[in-house]
């Protein structure tokens, strides 16, 4: 069972969080899953599996300007951070482990590295590395079009999104196979995303170009990468990145996953975040 509720923030916004914790949870690890570009926050049907399975409350909420909360213009990766601390206090949440996927990669490492003593370890899928020139960072992307847009600014960013159309090749067989099967969910979820307008997927855009507001490099608890070796999306050059940059990272390599097909990779990882919390 998954509750919806929205939590006022104190600059005014609402955010969208969806938990499914309750009175029988009180004692269980908890795991904030940072979603993707474009997502609504909801809560994925293989992830709320897998998390009851292993005894994790799983909650996630939607950043701003999808799924419900409040639109936030001018935010960086490390905004999530702040808005994150608000949403445990509400919940009486004191501390957790977090998890994100592809564009929710980043904001998992924001809590990491920003959110000291409230973050066992972090678990990034599919993640993007701070925007650098130490190596070619969109070599490798098929449809690398709205990021190089954002790298010119927000009215770029937004002619492009007047035209933009999903690039099929983005996907590997193995991605469709996935959407087609356990990851179904996700596939719908975006659709939603996407519908509702770009504002959000613009500002994510936005903030993966421009200074996240924190370093990799400060972040002092476990941190698990998970990249597929096919991921036509965030190439493996960018999860190599993070490993050299992150001192408390190891690198799990899948060589046959793509963006999509990687999140197999959940429910193991969830199992090595239970470890990181049993230490």
């Amino acid at each position: 069972m998954v509750s919806i509720r929205d939590v006022q923030l104190t600059d005014g916004r609402l955010v969208r969080v969806h938990d499914t914790g309750d009175e029988t949870t009180s004692d269980a690890l908890t795991l904030l899953w940072h979603h993707g570009s474009p997502q609504t926050g909801a809560l994925l049907e293989p992830l709320v599996t897998a998390a009851a399975a292993r005894g994790i409350r799983l909650l996630s909420y939607a950043r701003p300007s999808y799924g419900g909360s409040s639109s936030h213009r001018g935010r960086n990766v490390a905004s999530a951070a702040g808005d994150v601390a608000q949403i445990l206090d509400a919940l009486g949440i004191e501390r957790l482990a977090v998890m994100g996927a592809s564009g929710g990669g980043p904001h998992a490492l924001a809590c990491a590295a920003v959110l000291l003593g409230r973050v066992t370890a972090a678990v990034c899928l599919a993640s993007p590395a701070p925007f650098t020139t130490s190596f070619d960072w969109f070599a490798g992307m098929v449809s690398d079009g709205g990021l190089r847009a954002a790298a010119s600014g927000r009215e770029a960013r937004e002619r492009y999104a007047a035209t933009d159309e999903f690039d099929e090749n983005s996907f590997t067989p193995a991605d469709w196979a996935a959407l087609a099967g356990a990851w179904a969910s996700l596939g719908a979820d975006a659709g939603r995303a996407g519908a509702a307008g770009p504002e959000g997927l613009i500002d994510d855009d936005l903030a993966f170009v421009a200074p996240w507001g924190f370093d990799v490099a400060h972040v002092d608890v476990p941190v698990l990468l998970v990249q597929g070796g096919q991921d036509r999306v965030i190439p493996p050059s960018h999860a190599d990145w993070l490993m050299r940059a992150c001192p408390t990272s190891e690198l799990w390599l899948r060589p046959r996953d793509g963006h999509v097909s990687v999140l197999n990779a959940s429910p193991v990882a969830m199992d090595w975040l239970r470890a990181q919390d049993e230490r």
